[in-house]
C-alpha cells in the first residue's frame, strides 16, 4: 500500500520555528490553489491507477485556517482520481485556534477520521514565545469538539525556559482531554527562522537538557499508558499513524502542492517551494517538480537502515535479506560489534535499545559510512 500527502501552505502567521512552506499573507489565494491542486491529482491518475493508497495525510501549513469545502473537495478528489481504500486513514493537522464545530462536523463528513492537533506546549507564555496563534484554553475547547474521536497532538521540546514539569503537564493535558497518540519532538532551530537567534545567543537548552526534557516525557507517556514505537511518536494501542509508518517502512507515496515530496517506484521528486511557480507550472499543465532523483539501490539501502533504527521495531533481519540480498549481521558485523552497548538482537530483529533511541542519529550514522 502507499500514502498520499497534500500540502496546505496557508496560515495566519508564522511560527516562529517554521521553516516549511508556508504563507500567512497569501490566504486569499486559498480557492485558487486548491483548484491547482485538484487538477495536480487529476494529472497524476493515469500514471498511478495500479497504485493501492491507504492513507490520505492533509498538512501545512495549516489546513484548517482554509475554508472547510476546499477540504471536502480534496478528499472527493483523492477519491476520485486514485484507488483510494474504503477503510483508508485520512488525517488533517490543525491549529487549535483555527477551529469551529462547523469544520470538524464537515471533516468527518468528507471522510477524515484522524485529527492532528498542535498543541505544542500547555505554558500559555512558552506558545506565545513560540509565535503560536492559539492558547490553553483553545485547545481544550478544540479537544471537546474532538472527544470521542481519533486525534493526535503534538508535544515540542527544548523551548526558551521550559521544565520538565512543563512537558509533563502538557503531556497530561494532551491525555486527559483524549489524544489517543502523543508526537513529541525535540525544536529544531533552523537557521533563517526568527527562533535561531535565541539559539545563537544560547538562549534555549542545550542537547544534554533537551535530553532531559524528553526523558521525564517518555517516563509520564509510558506512565500514561502510551507506547513508544517511534523515536518521537507514542500512542495508545492500534493508534499508530499508518501514514507515518509507511514512511519509516520506506513505502511509497505521492505529494501534491507546493514542497511537496513524493517517493514512486524508488524515485524522489519534489515539488517547487515558490508559490507563483508552483501556479505558473499547473496552469500551463506542467508539474511543478523541481528536483528529481533516482535512490540506487546503495542509497536504498541506506534509507531502509536509517528509518528503521529509529522505530522500536527496528530492522527485520528476514525482510532485510529478502529486500538487500545480504545478511545484515555479517554484512555489518564490525558495525554491531562496536556499538553492541546500544543494540539488541532478538527475535530476528535488530533495533537500538530504548534507552539510547533518543540519541539514535550517533549510532545510524555508524552504519551509513
Amino acid at each position: 500500500m502507499a500514502g498520499i500527502y497534500v500540502h496546505i501552505p496557508f496560515c495566519k502567521s508564522k511560527c516562529r520555528y517554521c521553516d516549511f512552506a508556508s504563507f500567512p499573507d497569501k490566504l486569499c489565494f486559498a480557492e485558487s490553489y486548491m483548484a491547482c491542486v485538484y487538477r495536480e491529482m487529476a494529472k497524476r491518475k493515469e500514471e498511478l491507477k495500479d497504485y493501492a493508497f491507504d492513507t490520505l495525510y492533509i498538512g501545512g501549513g495549516t489546513p484548517s485556517v482554509i475554508d472547510e469545502n476546499y477540504i471536502a473537495m480534496l478528499v472527493a478528489a483523492a477519491k476520485k482520481n486514485f484507488n483510494l481504500s474504503a477503510d483508508a486513514e485520512i488525517t488533517i493537522e490543525m491549529n487549535p485556534g483555527t477551529v469551529s464545530a462547523r469544520k470538524i462536523e464537515v471533516y468527518k463528513k468528507c471522510g477524515i477520521n484522524r485529527f492532528s492537533v498542535g498543541l505544542q506546549s500547555a505554558i500559555n507564555e512558552q506558545l506565545s514565545d513560540l509565535g503560536r496563534i492559539h492558547t490553553l484554553n483553545e485547545f481544550v475547547t478544540c479537544a471537546k469538539l474532538l472527544k470521542g474521536e481519533n486525534f493526535s497532538v503534538d508535544v515540542m521540546i527544548g523551548l526558551k525556559g521550559q521544565t520538565a514539569e512543563d512537558v509533563e503537564k502538557t503531556i497530561e493535558v494532551a491525555a486527559a482531554f483524549g489524544a489517543s497518540h502523543i508526537s513529541m519532538y525535540a525544536l529544531t532551530p533552523e537557521d533563517g527562522t526568527p527562533i535561531y537567534t535565541d539559539y545563537l545567543n544560547g538562549e534555549l537548552p542545550d542537547g544534554d537538557e533537551v535530553a532531559g526534557l524528553y526523558e521525564s516525557g517518555f517516563k509520564k507517556l509510558k506512565e500514561l499508558g502510551f507506547a513508544r514505537y517511534e523515536v518521537s511518536n507514542f500512542c495508545k494501542k492500534g493508534k499508530q499513524s499508518h501514514h507515518n509508518l509507511n514512511y519509516w517502512r520506506r513505502g511509497e507515496y505521492i505529494g501534491f502542492g507546493v514542497s511537496a515530496s513524493s517517493c514512486i517506484n524508488n524515485v524522489r521528486f519534489t515539488n517547487t517551494f515558490d508559490l507563483d511557480e508552483y501556479f505558473k507550472c499547473i496552469l500551463s499543465d506542467n508539474f511543478a517538480v523541481i528536483d528529481s532523483e533516482e535512490i540506487d539501490k546503495e542509497g536504498q539501502e541506506e534509507e531502509y537502515i536509517m528509518l528503521a533504527l529509529r522505530t522500536e521495531e527496528g530492522i527485520d533481519l528476514s525482510d532485510f535479506k529478502n529486500k538487500f540480498g545480504a545478511d545484515f549481521a555479517e554484512k555489518y558485523a564490525a558495525q554491531i560489534k562496536r556499538l553492541e552497548n546500544f543494540l539488541l538482537l532478538e527475535d530476528g530483529r535488530i533495533k537500538i535499545k530504548p534507552e539510547s533511541l533518543f540519541v539514535q542519529n550517533g549510532i545510524i550514522v555508524e552504519f551509513l559510512n
